[in-house]
């Protein structure tokens, strides 16, 4: 990885200490400057993740789709805690033997006593992952297989995906009505809701600590990561919405 520079981060295919680094990313509104902190995901080198979440506006869990919540993510996860840092969750690898997103859903919620909410679910796992439902637009993303995931399609959700996206999206909508009153009524009068509400629900949402929004893909092949940029956009807090830090003498 670019941000692992250390000669023993690359011999050992793991991070060790925290690096900065600045992007740019573009949506159709206008242009965003992200600051990302990439940390340590070793429990060895936990004292460089506390480092980092006192300065962190909001945070990315990474979460392995085969082995799910580990020791040192229920670390890292009541530190975040203790900061009130808002985070955001990525099932990553879901191309990998074993994955299982539903099951790393139920340990989010067993394991962290978090309040997880799937706003993509993916289509296919293992060799047969081909991309993710969106469940706010009820759209397809298939990625092409070259490009590493640079290019996608977006189509309307098949026959065949429906049903199972349609009751992953009433999930989404239920969680999200205990926290806005007018999404309830919308919800118990079987009016349309519009994705522009539940995106301003789910932000005031995650802002507050109260949801933990999921997404998912495969980093390694770039599948998904569009997306995930989108999510730190709409859902983690700019640095207008977070106060100033307050030292100590």
């Amino acid at each position: 990885a670019t941000m692992d520079w250390m000669e023993q981060e690359q011999e050992r295919g793991i991070t060790i200490s925290s690096a900065a680094t600045t992007c740019f990313w573009e949506t159709e509104k206008k242009e965003y400057v992200l600051n990302i902190i990439d940390t340590p995901g070793h429990v060895d080198f936990t004292a460089e993740v506390e480092r980092s979440l006192r300065v962190l506006d909001g945070t990315v869990m990474v979460l392995c789709a085969v082995a799910g919540v580990q020791p040192q993510t229920e670390t890292v996860w009541k530190q975040a805690k203790h900061y009130n840092v808002p985070c955001i969750a990525f099932v990553n690898k879901m191309d990998r033997v074993g994955a299982d997103f539903e099951k790393v859903i139920i340990s989010i919620e067993d394991q962290l006593s978090a309040n997880p909410v799937a706003i993509q679910i993916p289509i296919g796992t293992e060799d047969q992952f081909a991309g993710m439902i969106d469940l706010i637009s009820m759209q397809e993303l298939r990625f092409k297989d070259e490009g590493y995931g640079e290019e996608y399609e977006i189509i309307q959700v098949s026959d065949k995906l429906k049903s199972s996206a349609q009751d992953w999206r009433r999930q989404m909508l239920e969680h999200l009505s205990l926290f806005d009153d007018d999404l309830l009524e919308k919800i118990v009068e079987e009016q349309q809701v519009e994705q522009e509400e539940i995106v301003k629900v789910l932000r005031k949402a995650t802002l507050s600590g109260k949801i933990t929004p999921v997404s998912c893909g495969s980093a390694f092949k770039n599948k998904g990561v569009q997306q995930l940029l989108d999510a730190v956009v709409n859902y983690l807090p700019s640095p207008l919405d977070i106060p100033s830090v307050q030292g100590d003498h």
